[in-house]
């Protein structure tokens, strides 16, 4: 028995080093492959220049009556975040029951339903907001929609996996009481999941208004295309204070979102 203990705990130091060994190695070889990585004087000349606007921002953007300003970009950029995080939270639902394994008693289906998540999930939201840019024009209509889209994959897996993780006691009473299909769904299982699924939402909204923020970069509105504009501008005041927008709207976020999803959970 003495032996056959001191055996395992070498076989476990021995797999421990031989994975460590394969990861090495693939860093190593993908490293070696990769082209040599030289700094342009552009980039030292922006990275000054960002530095520089961050120590001189350009206050007069933050609210112009007559133009353009940060408030509007930013409140644009919430408002895409809210809009898709709300379409994906809705639409996901019956694709989170369709992908749950202990809400058919077919393997197939929820096999199929979680194949077409990950599909969903496949494209990014740069490339869903080129998508519907081209379905309905430029604008915060099209970042709503690849926000929407590409979250569904994301809060259908989430809300998949909380389903299958709980434990429904009160869906057996209700069967056995007589209750259809629908009163169990409706008195049973959505009262037990709601929590999981608010928490994940709101988690998932916070993620959504940092990916808004890159969606103007495309043309799909928000606070992404002044930036853009003002980086190839070389204007570095303006920039500067759209970093600090940018930064003081999801830090806010990300507090307030981290004390409800508390209260809920």
């Amino acid at each position: 028995m003495n032996q056959v203990s001191l055996k395992k705990p070498i076989r476990k130091r021995v797999m421990k080093w031989v994975v460590v060994a394969i990861v090495i190695l693939i860093y190593v070889w993908a490293f070696w492959g990769a082209p040599h990585i030289e700094i342009k004087d552009s980039a030292k000349q922006a990275l000054k220049g960002i530095f520089s606007g961050f120590a001189h921002p350009d206050w007069g953007y933050i609210y112009d009556p007559e133009g353009e300003d940060l408030l509007r970009s930013l409140l644009e950029t919430l408002a895409i975040a809210v809009l898709g995080t709300f379409i994906s939270a809705v639409l996901c639902v019956p694709f989170a029951f369709w992908g749950a394994r202990n809400m058919s008693k077919n393997k197939a289906i929820s096999s199929v339903g979680k194949f077409v998540l990950s599909c969903i999930r496949v494209f990014p939201e740069l490339i869903m907001a080129l998508i519907f840019i081209k379905a309905v024009g430029l604008g915060p209509f099209a970042g709503i929609l690849a926000l929407g889209f590409h979250s569904i994959g994301m809060l259908g897996k989430l809300f998949g996996e909380s389903i299958e993780n709980t434990e429904f006691s009160a869906r057996e009473a209700l069967i056995a009481s007589g209750a259809n299909k629908i009163q169990t769904l409706w008195f049973a299982i959505l009262p037990e999941v709601m929590p999981a699924f608010l928490s994940y939402t709101l988690y998932r909204f916070e993620i959504s208004v940092r990916s808004a923020t890159i969606l103007g970069i495309v043309g799909a509105g928000g606070i992404g295309a002044p930036l853009i504009f003002a980086l190839q501008g070389h204007t570095w005041p303006r920039v500067g204070i759209i970093l600090y927008g940018i930064v003081v709207m999801v830090t806010i976020i990300d507090v307030i979102s981290a004390q409800i999803r508390k209260r809920i959970v």
